[in-house]
Order: structure tokens, then C-alpha cells, then sequence
């Protein structure tokens, strides 16, 4: 499938002002949803291997060692077919330190509040660097989804304060095991912060808007879907999930949502859209 076609036949439909009604709701439904597939192909491409990879691996590559192949593979093509630039790479690149140390710290000994328990060639530690590229799919798709569907956002917070809500997530997920966990105050801060910012984008010809904070938790909500479905698949598991899998905690749902408030504030320095975020109402 020529990817790269398809994103111009999706941003360059003529308008319909004709369209009333139901047939208006289900074609924008329709291209928001084929929007969305579409920003989420380096991590539906991604999980699609995690889950269809058999434990033992595949033509002797250890299963975590094959998933790191698979992720690099997936990454170089998007570039080479220019779905990605070279600056979202970094972008990424950065989203995969971020989320490995994160692994690093979380696996360590001490810690373990989640283990990687089969043999792989490419660990750190305990943590197979494929790790990382699950952190960078989300990265990934904020910064795909931000093109496919022309994202504007009215009333950003003072950018001094989300970067400091930011760095408060990620250093709430060390301190934790240490001082206290206290995403609680961390996440009332983010609602008061982003409370009036709302997410303006076009899914066909039309500008729609819904309230920011509603897309971290959706999105939040969704990568907890997939940590269950990786945990079943034994990716990684939990320590109550060693004897019999179980459902990963719904206060997990809460971290997710925090990290991806963290994630959307890094994409809106690295895409630079700095100086075109605010929308003059």
C-alpha cells in the first residue's frame, strides 16, 4: 500500500457543504476513524508483532531480540517512505530513552514493580531494549496524529508550567518507591492546568474541537487496553501476574493518562509549533 498517497487522498478531500444530517456524521466518523488507523501504524504494525510472535521466537532469534529487529525495521522504513521526518525520528528517539530508563529503573533490584523474564542477547540488566519502543509509539502517534488531523490547541497553558507538570510526571515515577507516590496532586495540578485548553482538528472538511484533557484520558485508556492484551502475551509481567494472568490494575489507566500528558508537552517543543499553537479567538 503506497502509505504516502494515501495521507494526500485523506488531507485533500474536496468539501461537501451538502452534507447534512447522518450521512455528514457517519463520513466524518468514517475519516476520523481511517485518520486514526492511519496515525497509529508504527504502533499497530509494532504490537501486531508483539502479539503474533511466538515465545520461543522465530528462526532462532529470541523473541525479545526479534522485536527490536522488527521495531528498527518499522522505524527506517517509515523515514525511507517519508511518513516520518528526520526531527519526529528524534523525537521518538528521545520518547525511547525516556521510557527505557523509566524500564531500567522500574525492573531494578529493589524495585521490580514489573519483570521481563524471558532470555534475549539485547538486554540491559534485566530490560530488553525493545522496551523503549513502546514508549515511542505513543510518542509516534501524538506526533502522526497531530498532521492527519491538522491539530490546533486554543488556550495552552504557559509553557513553563506544562513543562513543569511534565517533569513532576516523570519524576513522580522515580520518587515514588521513595518520598511517596503523588500522581494524585500531580494529576489535580494537570486538570487545572489544561482545564480551558481544548484540541481544535478538521477530521474531514470541517474544524471540530473537544476538550484536551479528554484526549489524555482516551488515549490513557487505550494503552492500558494494550498493556493487558501484552501482559496475557507474557511481554512483561506484573508480580500478581506470575502464577495466573489477571487484569492490570485500573489505576494504571491514571499513570498511562499522566504519561501521556508528558509525551503531548515534549511533541509540542520537538514539532516546533511553539509559536502557532494559540489560536487568536
Amino acid at each position: 500500500m503506497n502509505f504516502s498517497a494515501f495521507d494526500q487522498w485523506l488531507s485533500d478531500r474536496p468539501a461537501r457543504p451538502e452534507l447534512r444530517g447522518l450521512p455528514r456524521f457517519f463520513t466524518e466518523l468514517l475519516f476520523f476513524g481511517l485518520k486514526e488507523a492511519r496515525a497509529c501504524l508504527f504502533a499497530g504494525l509494532f504490537f501486531l508483532a508483539v502479539f503474533a510472535l511466538p515465545r520461543q521466537g522465530v528462526f532462532g532469534i529470541p523473541r525479545y531480540d526479534a522485536l527490536l529487529l522488527i521495531a528498527l525495521v518499522i522505524q527506517l522504513w517509515m523515514v525511507w517512505a517519508k511518513l516520518e521526518t528526520w526531527d519526529e525520528l528524534k523525537a521518538i528517539c528521545l520518547f525511547h530513552v525516556l521510557g527505557f530508563l523509566l524500564e531500567l529503573f522500574k525492573t531494578s533490584s529493589g524495585i521490580k514493580s514489573w519483570g521481563y523474564h524471558d532470555f534475549a542477547y539485547t538486554k540491559i540488566g534485566t530490560v530488553p531494549l525493545f522496551s523503549g519502543f513502546m514508549y515511542a509509539a505513543v510518542g509516534s502517534y501524538i506526533i502522526q496524529i497531530w498532521r492527519m488531523l491538522d491539530l490546533r490547541v486554543r488556550h495552552h497553558p504557559p509553557y513553563w508550567m506544562a513543562t513543569l507538570v511534565a517533569l513532576l510526571i516523570y519524576g513522580n515515577f522515580f520518587t515514588q518507591h521513595y518520598i511517596g507516590d503523588y500522581r494524585g496532586y500531580i494529576g489535580a495540578a494537570a486538570l487545572g492546568l489544561y482545564a480551558r485548553t481544548t484540541v481544535v482538528f478538521r477530521p474531514f472538511d470541517k474544524v471540530r474541537q473537544m476538550p484536551l484533557l479528554l484526549g489524555f484520558v482516551l488515549i490513557g485508556f487505550f494503552i492500558w487496553l494494550a498493556e493487558n492484551l501484552s501482559t496475557f502475551f507474557g511481554i512483561w509481567q506484573y508480580p500478581n501476574q506470575l502464577g495466573a494472568w489477571s487484569a492490570v490494575h485500573v489505576g494504571k489507566w491514571s499513570s498511562w493518562s499522566l504519561l501521556v500528558v508528558m509525551t503531548f508537552t515534549i511533541v509540542t517543543y520537538l514539532k516546533h509549533v511553539k509559536e502557532r499553537i494559540h489560536i487568536p479567538l
